[in-house]
């Protein structure tokens, strides 16, 4: 990818491209839904994974440490809403173990990148 300009740093990180890939693969998740869960949980899920993805790039917008700190925060915690909802997913026979654990992979690796951004913030 080529470097972005600066008011959308957000392109170019690692991060980001990694949690549209989450977001990819949710969407694998929900368009194999029933109906009867799709509207609900099914929809839940796609607005924790998005989630993600916006609270990155609102938060790289932001003038301060601080306040990009807040939006990192909201993206970890959409992190562990989209995990805890592919966990119900799991438990309830609508995707396998292989599905989950490639998901937890994802989100793992996407919080892991999280926590480092905060620990540099911090520094």
């Amino acid at each position: 990818m080529t470097e972005t300009k600066t008011e959308f740093r957000f392109l170019d990180w690692p991060v980001y491209q990694d949690a549209k890939i989450l977001m990819k693969d949710v969407f694998q998740i929900y368009n194999k839904l029933p109906r009867a869960i799709s509207y609900s949980l099914g929809e839940q899920i796609i607005r924790s994974t998005s989630s993600i993805i916006l609270n990155i790039a609102e938060g790289s917008g932001k003038s301060s440490d601080p306040e990009l700190n807040k939006f990192f925060n909201i993206a970890m915690g959409s992190a562990y809403e989209t995990l805890a909802n592919v966990d119900i997913l799991r438990d309830n026979g609508y995707i396998s173990e292989a599905v989950f654990q490639n998901i937890f992979n994802n989100i793992q690796g996407v919080v892991r990148q999280l926590g480092g951004f905060k620990k540099k913030l911090k520094s």
